[in-house]
């Protein structure tokens, strides 16, 4: 029994991610069933996915965007382009290590952002 115990335990501190997203789903603390997804649009997402699976439309691993959020990743990846043109330009101009670091900084930050969708 005590080894169940400590399996639950260990499961709980684990970091649980969405189902669609893949955020960090907040700790809850509940008793039950854990949640999948951290919001209401990322279940309908899903769902949308296993119906369109379950049509035989959609292949298992496609995904499904809303228009939206097809324009703000498209958003995202130029704002990607842009930061990486950034650095090679600042490098073929012979910028100092100091700027190279800070344009290379911000390149990170703009990947990360584009992290939200996996």
């Amino acid at each position: 029994m005590e080894l169940v115990t400590e399996a639950v335990a260990a499961r709980r501190e684990e970091a649980r991610h969405c189902a669609w997203c893949g955020r960090r789903l907040p700790d809850s603390g509940r008793i039950g069933r854990p949640r999948r997804y951290c919001a209401q649009p990322c279940r309908q997402r899903a769902y949308e996915r296993r119906a369109a699976v379950q049509r035989g439309g959609l292949p298992e691993d496609a995904v499904v965007l809303s228009a939206g959020e097809l324009a703000d990743l498209q958003d995202r990846l130029f704002q990607l382009r842009c930061a990486a043109e950034d650095v090679a330009t600042a490098a073929a101009d012979g910028a100092d290590g100091a700027e190279l670091r800070r344009l290379a900084g911000e390149l990170v930050d703009t990947a990360r952002g584009l992290e939200r969708l996996r």
